[in-house]
C-alpha cells in the first residue's frame, strides 16, 4: 500500500475534484454513480460536508465510511432506504448526482443512449436512463474518464441529459432546478457560470496544459484570462482515500492502473 507521503496521483486528484462537487450541498442525498464518483462522494461526506447522505450502493444509509468494493464491510446503519424514496428526495430536489456522460456538448448537453442516428446507431448504449428527470429535478454533475473530441462533441447524438440550451424556454420552476454544476474529466474541471452558459475551464490537472484541452474538445471552450490547477489532495484526504475508501486501488482501472 502507497503512503500518504508519496504523491498524489491523477486518479487522487480525480476524487478530490469530484468532491469538491458537492462542496456547500449540506443535508442533501449525495448520489455518484460508478467507483471514482462513490470515493469522491465518500470523501466528501468524511471531510467538509458531513451532513450529507449516502446509501451503501443498495438500499441503507450508512454513518460510517465504507469501503468501495467491499460488500462486506461493517455497516452502521442509521435509515433505510428503498429505491422508491430516491423519488421524493429527486423530485423535492435533494439530491445531487454525479453521472457518466458518453458525450457531452458546450451547453451541457449529455448522451448515454447511442452513437449515432438514434433509428439505427452505431451502437447502443445504456439507454436516457433516469438522466432526464435528474436535470429537470435537482443538482447533476458528471465525472468523465477519457477526455477527447469523441467524448467532448460539438452536438450529441441523442439527448439524455439535457443541457442549458435545452431548458432556455421551459418553464421556471424547471429553469430554477436544472443545473449542471461541474465536468470533471482526466484533464480538468469545467463548469457553465457565464452568462452565455457554454462550457468553461475552471482548472486543468497538474501536468496538463490549456492546449491539451482544447485540442481533446471537440468545441471551443470558454477560456478566461487566467486557468487555475486542480488541487491537490491534502494529506488527510489521501490517507482517507488510500487508506478508509478505497484501500484497494480500484479506482486505478478507468485510468488504466
Amino acid at each position: 500500500m502507497s503512503g500518504v507521503t508519496d504523491p498524489a496521483t491523477l486518479d487522487e486528484i480525480c476524487v478530490v475534484a469530484i468532491a469538491e462537487t458537492f462542496r456547500g450541498d449540506g443535508e442533501i442525498l449525495c448520489n455518484p454513480i460508478g467507483t471514482t464518483p462513490i470515493i469522491g462522494g465518500r470523501l466528501a461526506r468524511a471531510t467538509f460536508e458531513p451532513d450529507m447522505v449516502m446509501t451503501d450502493t443498495v438500499a441503507f444509509l450508512a454513518a460510517n465510511t465504507l469501503p468501495v468494493g467491499d460488500p462486506d464491510a461493517e455497516r452502521l446503519i442509521e435509515a433505510w432506504m428503498p429505491y422508491r424514496d430516491i423519488f421524493d428526495l429527486l423530485w423535492s430536489g435533494r439530491r445531487h448526482v454525479v453521472m457518466g456522460a458518453s458525450q457531452i456538448d458546450a451547453c451541457g448537453n449529455q448522451n448515454l443512449a447511442a452513437i449515432g442516428d438514434w433509428r439505427k446507431p452505431k451502437a447502443q448504449l445504456l439507454g436516457l436512463r433516469g438522466a432526464p428527470g435528474n436535470l429537470v429535478n435537482h443538482v447533476t454533475s458528471y465525472w468523465v474518464p477519457n477526455h477527447s473530441p469523441r467524448t467532448f462533441v460539438p452536438t450529441v447524438d441523442v439527448v439524455s441529459g439535457p443541457g442549458y440550451d435545452r431548458v432556455a424556454d421551459l418553464s421556471a420552476t424547471v429553469r430554477a432546478n436544472h443545473e449542471v454544476r461541474r465536468v470533471v474529466s482526466n484533464l480538468g474541471v469545467f463548469d457553465f457560470a457565464n452568462d452565455d452558459r457554454r462550457m468553461q475551464v475552471v482548472s486543468v490537472h497538474p501536468g496538463v496544459t490549456v492546449d491539451q484541452v482544447v485540442e481533446a474538445t471537440g468545441f471551443e471552450m470558454v477560456l478566461g484570462d487566467t486557468v487555475d490547477e486542480t488541487r491537490l489532495p491534502t494529506d488527510s484526504e489521501l490517507r482517507l482515500i488510500r487508506e478508509v475508501i478505497d484501500p484497494r486501488g480500484l479506482r486505478r482501472a478507468e485510468f488504466g492502473g
